[in-house]
């Protein structure tokens, strides 16, 4: 962080607070068990997601390109509730709203390089879906392990570039007056309109963001199921199309879960109650990491295939061993 500040100038000096101040669902009635059940659907997405994870890398007829997007979606969803939910717990359920300011900055990165990354993954599974049903023949070709993987990479790399960039610009801020952030987590735009100079280039990054991170990723997912659907109307027989249709189902649900709340927000955010704007959000964070898993097992026939392989392996195991110990 100190090239942003070191271009500024050496004889800055900053205003940083020692803590912020985490203040949200203020004065919403029974608020408690909001937060019991935001702990359960914790739980159920680091269980679920590790489940997913798990069969990929036990099960060897998983490792194709597809399923490498799917362990990382996985990933990424364990990893981002893992950094939001307990935290956000551990402010609200049990009244430690005081976070310190780098643990305010590291906890802003990460949450947000994790919601970012949900977004961009769904391009790549969106990218499969598109060669696999437009260009059948050379899907081998043009999806590769190899390719897959520096997707993925690269998506990486861009979402930590960018929220490095955003996190680097709030350590030149001075904070002189309030520090009570209202948000349920250190939110960039509530943070940074904290500032007490110049927040114009953090204006900026927090404009630009959005469109980079989740209209531009929808607009290609779009477009991709656009040619999807006219390469579908070129198929002769409803069963083909069908069939054909269906290895999408999962991918357009999980698109449908995450950009949907988003959408919704953004739209109608200014018309809502501020109080319903962060519940609303804080369940766009939480519920689809929590889902993707559970769809993915329910409409997923390879991964279906596995687990039931896997139970019915370990429920022969134990038949045998009751009649070795017999």
């Amino acid at each position: 962080m100190e090239f942003f500040n070191s271009a500024l100038g050496k004889n800055i000096t900053f205003m940083r607070p020692a803590y912020f101040i985490i203040r949200g669902f203020v004065g919403i009635p029974h608020i408690r068990y909001y937060y019991v059940f935001l702990f359960f659907v914790y739980i159920v997405s680091v269980l679920g997601n590790t489940v997913v994870m798990a069969v990929i890398i036990i099960d060897h007829n998983l490792r194709t390109p597809k399923y490498i997007a799917v362990f990382n979606l996985a990933f990424v969803d364990l990893f981002g509730n893992s950094a939001l939910v307990p935290k956000l717990l551990d402010i609200f359920l049990f009244n430690h709203p005081y976070i310190p300011y780098s643990d305010c900055l590291a906890y802003l990165f990460f949450c947000f390089v994790s919601l970012s990354m949900q977004a961009l993954n769904l391009v790549a599974l969106s990218y499969d879906r598109l060669i696999a049903i437009t260009l059948p023949l050379h899907y081998h070709v043009r999806v590769s392990h190899r390719f897959m993987l520096s997707l993925i990479a690269s998506f990486w790399i861009f979402a930590i570039t960018i929220n490095l960039i955003a996190v680097g610009l709030i350590t030149r801020l001075s904070f002189c007056g309030s520090v009570v952030i209202n948000s349920y987590f250190c939110d960039h735009g509530p943070l940074y309109r904290l500032g007490c100079n110049d927040i114009t280039p953090n204006r900026v990054i927090g404009g630009m963001s959005p469109h980079l991170i989740l209209s531009i990723p929808l607009v290609f997912i779009l477009a991709t199921y656009c040619a999807i659907a006219y390469a579908l109307s070129k198929i002769a027989t409803v069963k083909e199309r069908v069939k054909a249709f269906k290895t999408c189902t999962s991918h357009l649900t999980l698109v449908a879960l995450y950009f949907l709340p988003i959408i919704f927000v953004y739209r109608f955010g200014r018309t809502i109650h501020p109080n319903a704007r962060i519940i609303n959000m804080s369940l766009t964070s939480i519920f689809p990491p929590m889902m993707n898993p559970i769809i993915y097992v329910l409409q997923t026939k390879e991964i279906r295939e596995s687990l039931r392989k896997m139970f019915d392996i370990k429920a022969v195991s134990k038949v045998s061993n009751i009649h070795l110990l017999s």
